[in-house]
């Protein structure tokens, strides 16, 4: 029998990381002022004073790594998850603090150590992960560490659990059969067999030295749930529940505690989590600042052309349905002649429309004329990533016709999206926009984000389908 030593391990790796952040550190601070790999490595500061900044850096990785969850069993874990969840810990934590030392004017604090440090210290941690994990992995194929587990129910979850066991079989897992009611015994799936009725349990469990108990009831099945966990819990086997609900709730469903109260949300969505949140809107206050320093030249170009060109205002403001439904004025240049807002609220845009200007098309198609979107952007109306926001008369119009329409206003809109860099601009299909905004909200992280930017870039500003 396997123990919960879980806790222990992580106890260890959480020492074994604060030993990490601080040799990479000094490694950091060596490379920098004691040898030829740098120019100018005269110190600005004392050794003393940098190692003080140790106090700040320790605590505040360690919150970073458990925010993205750098401390969860390595059992279900993939190298590629781990190597990039330390990769993001790591660069906002950099990011966290150049703006602590640029607000508290820092600036004998050498930016270029701090530099090395963050090479350093994601590569230590990343060959430490997969070291452990490469451990484990021979512990598990040697026999050891294995989790002998039985499943109480013949389902869709129990056909699903299996298959991602035998896909993993570094999670270290042995399934020793099924128990079920309606299945006939001696079945068998993939390598699985059904070994006889539910009922059996209470035979099988003083008998076997079982790790974990698993129940993959079919939905029919639930008013065995209580009995089923009353003879787990006599036995002392720890117990889990998979829930055979995918084919009434397609999405991915959480689970929280209210006060001991299980709730299941039915969808998940990252950015309800309020540290997500912050970072996010870290994120979009920086780099919105950035956009507008870098774009302003262009910014002011576009202005004074539009001013020469045609009579108007320079900025065109329209209401859209952002966060939470509540409304507000985006900003963008104006491309357009100038027209009365109850006629034009209802249009789209249409190929050779005779009110864009001649400056429109060009700004309309490069996508300069939405640059004054970071201004709503640094406001909180919207973020650098996210569902483009749609105006009143729209979302009225589609939340009737397009199911699930309206799950998109759980979150910030954006000034690009998973939408816009998959080609869904314009005189596009809503459905499928729709179900790249839905994608892009469920599967929500920083480095999706960065992505979707490195994306807009990539492939470019140019829009075929923007008149």
């Amino acid at each position: 029998m396997i123990k919960d030593n879980q806790r222990h391990f992580n106890r260890l790796h959480l020492l074994l990381d604060i030993l990490i952040f601080m040799l990479s550190y000094m490694e950091a601070w060596y490379l920098k002022f004691r040898t030829d790999f740098f120019m100018d490595s005269a110190e600005g500061l004392s050794y003393e004073a940098y190692m003080q900044a140790l106090l700040l850096i320790v605590p505040g990785y360690l919150i970073l790594y458990t925010a993205f969850h750098l401390y969860t069993p390595k059992r279900v874990l993939g190298r590629r998850v781990e190597i990039a969840n330390v990769i993001k810990a790591n660069t906002i934590g950099v990011m966290l603090f150049l703006t602590i030392l640029y607000l508290t004017r820092q600036i004998h604090f050498s930016r270029e150590m701090l530099f090395i440090f963050y090479v350093v210290n994601s590569a230590n941690g990343i060959i430490m992960r997969l070291a452990i994990m490469a451990f484990l992995k021979t512990v598990r194929k040697s026999g050891f560490n294995q989790k002998h587990i039985l499943l109480v129910g013949y389902s869709r979850a129990a056909e699903g659990f299996i298959d991602r066991i035998r896909a993993n079989p570094q999670w270290g897992y042995t399934v020793k059969g099924i128990l079920d009611d309606n299945v006939e015994r001696g079945t068998f799936y993939k390598g699985v067999q059904v070994l006889g009725r539910v009922d059996n349990l209470q035979y099988i469990l003083p008998e076997n030295r079982l790790d974990e108990i698993v129940i993959t009831l079919g939905l029919a099945e639930y008013n065995k749930l209580e009995k089923i966990v009353s003879e787990c819990e006599k036995s002392g086997v720890h117990t889990k529940f998979i829930p055979d609900y995918n084919n009434v709730i397609p999405t991915r469903p959480y689970t929280e505690d209210l006060l001991g109260l299980p709730v299941i949300n039915i969808r998940y969505v990252p950015l309800t989590n309020t540290f997500n949140m912050i970072i996010k809107r870290t994120v979009d206050i920086i780099g919105s600042l950035f956009a507008i320093t870098l774009f302003s030249p262009v910014m002011v170009l576009v202005a004074i052309l539009i001013k020469l060109t045609s009579k108007g205002p320079l900025i065109y403001k329209q209401e859209r349905v952002g966060l939470h439904n509540k409304p507000f004025m985006m900003y963008k240049f104006r491309s357009m002649e100038v027209e009365d807002p109850g006629k034009e609220k209802k249009k789209w845009t249409i190929k050779n429309d005779p009110r864009v200007t001649t400056v429109g098309k060009f700004i309309r198609k490069t996508s300069i004329d939405e640059l004054p979107q970071f201004f709503n952007i640094l406001k909180g109306d919207m973020s650098l990533v996210g569902p483009r926001p749609e105006r009143p008369f729209f979302v009225e119009k589609f939340r009737e016709e397009i199911p699930r329409y309206m799950v998109k206003h759980q979150v910030r809109p954006g000034l690009t999206g998973w939408a816009q860099v998959n080609g869904y601009r314009g005189d596009t299909s809503i459905r499928k926009r729709i179900d790249c905004d839905l994608y892009y909200i469920e599967n929500w992280t920083l480095g999706f984000d960065f992505k979707i930017i490195l994306l807009t870039f990539v492939k470019g500003f140019i829009n075929k389908n923007a008149y």
